[in-house]
């Protein structure tokens, strides 16, 4: 499918070495948007802007690590410098890391704290001026935070994870109150199974082979599938705002 009014765009792309933020970059790109990519991995991010060059389309490697305040701020002037202001912001970091709360890995609940909630408060504090003025001067202006179906929905082991995620929906839901009345979009989609990296985040077997089992029973969305539906809800009219997207599998409850 085609979304012709994406193209001259530019975006910022978080997680883009793999997954939902891969597969948005690679899209997003090919509809003629210039990307800037974030993540840590050098060298899948070296792998991927190649591909899309290859393709035509422009990419501008940012090795970012979005628990770093200081790697945040140097992406964020190298973005500028290279491509000037953004108008579109995907937040597709994450991680999830399930395990009993009495487990007690308060090292895995601070991962996702920084990546999963404070990472992307990072992200808007670094571009948020950049969109607040793209909408003044009569742009589209998109930020699109990739939550969870675990926001509102209960998984056992999976607390904290759905903790973080249900504050990134609620987060999303207020900076429409700030950011809508200046005609900047906000939009939070929360994808349900979804074959991505972060399953294999997962070092606990019997929590793995239950997600492996879901897959089976229920079938998954594509970080591809994830990717459509974002640059469907940013390629509408600028004063349309798909606020919030929840998105399953047809066979998921």
């Amino acid at each position: 499918m085609s979304y012709a009014t994406l193209a001259g765009r530019t975006a910022v792309i978080t997680g883009a070495a793999s997954g939902m933020g891969n597969a948005t970059a690679r899209l997003l790109a090919a509809q003629g948007v210039r990307v800037a990519l974030l993540a840590r991995r050098e060298d899948r991010l070296t792998g991927l802007a190649g591909k899309i060059t290859a393709d035509g389309g422009q990419a501008l490697v940012v090795v970012t690590d979005v628990t770093d305040q200081a790697s945040v701020d140097a992406a964020a002037e190298r973005v500028r410098t290279e491509f000037g202001p953004v108008d579109l912001v995907v937040n597709a970091a994450g991680v999830m890391l399930p395990n009993p709360v009495d487990a007690g890995r308060a090292d895995e609940w601070q991962r996702m704290l920084d990546t999963n909630v404070t990472g992307v408060l990072r992200i808007i504090r670094a571009f948020t001026a950049d969109l607040v003025a793209a909408a003044a001067g009569g742009r589209t202006a998109d930020l699109v935070n990739i939550s969870s179906i675990g926001a509102h929905v209960t998984f056992p082991n999976y607390a904290v994870y759905g903790a973080t995620k249900a504050a990134l929906t609620y987060l999303s839901a207020s900076l429409r109150t700030e950011l809508g009345p200046r005609d900047v979009r906000v939009t939070n989609i929360e994808p349900g199974l979804t074959d991505s990296e972060l399953a294999g985040h997962v070092d606990n077997a019997e929590l793995s082979g239950q997600l492996d089992g879901m897959f089976d029973a229920l079938g998954g969305l594509s970080s591809d599938e994830i990717a459509d539906l974002i640059a469907y809800t940013t390629s509408r009219a600028r004063h349309i705002n798909l606020r919030q997207v929840v998105v399953l599998p047809t066979r998921q409850a």
